[in-house]
Formats: C-alpha cells, structure tokens, sequence
C-alpha cells in the first residue's frame, strides 16, 4: 500500500505526478526485493514544513529536499534485502497485514527549486528524492563514501527505467 497526503498549496499536485510517485516507489520495491506486502506513506509539503520537521526531529533548522522516517531498524551496514528473512516482525511493525517500512516527507516546493537548479524536471527530481527516501527506509545511508556510492548506483538502477 502506497499512501500519498498533500498537505501543500503551493505546488500543483496532478494526477500525473501522484501516480507516478506511486509507480516509482513500486518499482523500487520490486528492484529492492521487497516481496511482502508492505505499506509506504508520502506526504508533500512545502518548504515551511519541511524545515519545522526537520528541525523537531534532526534539530536542524534549515529547509531539506526530503525528509525519511524508517519503522524498522536493520543491522549495521545491512538494507532490507540483506536481512528479511532473519528479521522478527512483530505487530508493531504491522498494520492491516502490510509491513510498515516508513513515512516520507516531500517538499515539492524544494524539488522544483532544485529541478530548475540541476536542469531537468519537477517530475524527475521529485521522482529522485522519493526513491532517495524509499532506499533510506529500506536500510540504505549515504554516510561512508562507500554507503553512498552504493546508494547512488541504487537510485540510478530504479531511475533508469523511467524517462523523465
């Protein structure tokens, strides 16, 4: 289950944009490995919001792009793929038969700031941070030079079967 919340008004939210979302969080999930039912939570907001939330959760107060809230915690160095088959799940990590990976925050204000900073599109750039955040909810971190090269590569494997 993939549950998007607009919660902004400062970004048109089309159809378009909301099912592709949805369709790019799926896709990374099949590249991922993630063959259970499980259930991801997007909300976009604007750049106001982001920066509270960030600073309530990482006491940063500056605006970010994406903001991930991971429900499950995985061993050192290890992502989803490496470690579901050993890992316990309790109720808590359940609802309605969906294994809870997490909660995305988006600010598609910031995404279309940075899709004309970068030179490609709103769509893409949105479509970038939300497999960002999806790779961080299944265990991946861009830390370590080698964490983030692997979760760079990661992110380009997903990407590439869309053309944005």
């Amino acid at each position: 289950m993939i549950f998007i919340d607009n919660r902004q008004d400062k970004i048109q939210v089309t159809d378009n944009l909301e099912n592709t979302i949805k369709d790019v969080i799926q896709h990374a999930l099949d590249v991922e490995d993630v063959k259970i039912p499980c259930e991801v939570s997007v909300i976009f907001i604007d750049n106001d919001s982001i920066r509270t939330i960030n600073k309530e959760n990482r006491n940063i107060d500056k605006v970010t792009d994406v903001l991930s809230f991971p429900m499950l915690e995985y061993p050192e160095g290890k992502v989803f793929k490496q470690c579901y088959l050993e890992y316990e799940f309790d109720e808590s990590d359940m609802d309605n038969g969906n294994l809870v990976l997490g909660d995305i925050a988006l600010s598609l204000e910031k995404a279309e700031e940075q899709s004309t900073e970068f030179g490609h599109s709103f769509l893409r750039e949105a479509c970038y941070l939300t497999v960002h955040s999806v790779l961080h909810l299944l265990g991946y971190d861009h830390m370590k030079e080698d964490e983030k090269k692997l979760m760079r590569e990661r992110e380009e494997e997903i990407l590439k079967k869309f053309e944005f």
